[in-house]
């Protein structure tokens, strides 16, 4: 492909956020499923999973170097950095969401809910009061796929958040059916939450919602949805410095201005699970393909989240 060939414009306002002389770089290929990028700004490095290889890889930036973060990973699938610097991790297999620590043990965040324990969760955002908010939908226990085939304890699909003083896991979304990525807006007002519940029925969602939040920070309300996917579904994105949203699609990386309009997007050779904005000025968009990590250089800033 020719350079030109990886941007598409739909809006004028896409134009001036990326050069056409940037190419997307294939900087590793060899997983079965991957996912859940998260950049580490004082390492320089990428982490990434690879679910059904039960493994996650470490991209290096400085030398280009590929290497296996950790294997077994609990089929590890969406990572974040929270403001500490530390590893946040959802488990497909391991049925929690866990936490890195600086001296490399694993602490385990949420298992369970009411008693319960969780279905597979499958991605996490911190919010800057410290509070992990996470998807949990059955992906990793639908099939041996993913993770270990069972039963859900729960019998739904839900979105939680964990409360940073007590460690309380509490249900604030219910009424999605497959809730899969998620993010803040940049003053933490909004909540945009993807549902991929169209993976398992045609008359289901394949879209973003976007939700407000309470001003005690801790409670969403009035839910619309943002945006239907125009290719295959959405997955795991990321938000720039004036509150684009860049979101996976089976075509590569749809650009979405804050008013809900779909503006461009980044073609890539493989249906996109996630992204994540890196390098050091945090104009470095890292994809994560089915099978490959990719990377393109843009003309926007992602937004800082630490």
């Amino acid at each position: 492909m020719a350079a030109a060939d990886y941007y598409e414009v739909l809006d004028p306002r896409f134009a001036r956020l990326f050069n056409s002389n940037a190419q997307v770089e294939k900087l590793f290929t060899g997983c079965q499923w991957a996912e859940g990028p998260a950049w580490f700004a004082a390492g320089r490095y990428v982490v990434w999973s690879d679910i059904p290889n039960n493994r996650m890889l470490r991209y290096d930036e400085t030398d280009g170097n590929v290497s296996v973060f950790r294997q077994p990973s609990g089929n590890s699938n969406g990572n974040t950095v929270d403001r500490q610097g530390r590893l946040v991790t959802c488990e497909h297999s391991g049925r929690r969401v866990s936490r890195t620590e600086f001296d490399g043990s694993v602490t385990t965040i949420a298992a369970k809910w009411r008693g319960k324990r969780l279905n597979s969760p499958n991605d996490a955002v911190v919010k800057s009061d410290g509070s992990i908010w996470f998807t949990d939908p059955s992906y990793g226990i639908d099939t041996d796929y993913e993770g270990d085939k069972a039963e859900s304890e729960i019998g739904a699909c839900y979105v939680y958040r964990v409360d940073p003083g007590t460690g309380e896991v509490e249900a604030v979304i219910t009424d999605m059916v497959r809730p899969n990525g998620l993010a803040f807006s940049l003053d933490e007002s909004k909540l945009y939450v993807v549902d991929t519940g169209r993976t398992h029925g045609a008359q289901d969602p394949a879209h973003m919602r976007v939700f407000n939040v309470g001003k005690g920070g801790k409670k969403v309300s009035g839910e619309k949805v943002f945006a239907d996917c125009t290719a295959g579904m959405f997955d795991g994105f990321r938000l720039d410095e004036d509150g684009r949203i860049w979101t996976s699609a089976a075509d590569g990386i749809h650009c979405y201005d804050p008013d809900g309009t779909l503006i461009g997007k980044v073609k890539v050779p493989e249906v996109t699970a996630n992204c994540v904005f890196g390098g050091n000025k945090l104009n470095c968009l890292y994809i994560a393909g089915t099978t490959s990590l990719y990377m393109v250089r843009l003309m926007v800033n992602g937004a800082k989240t630490y």
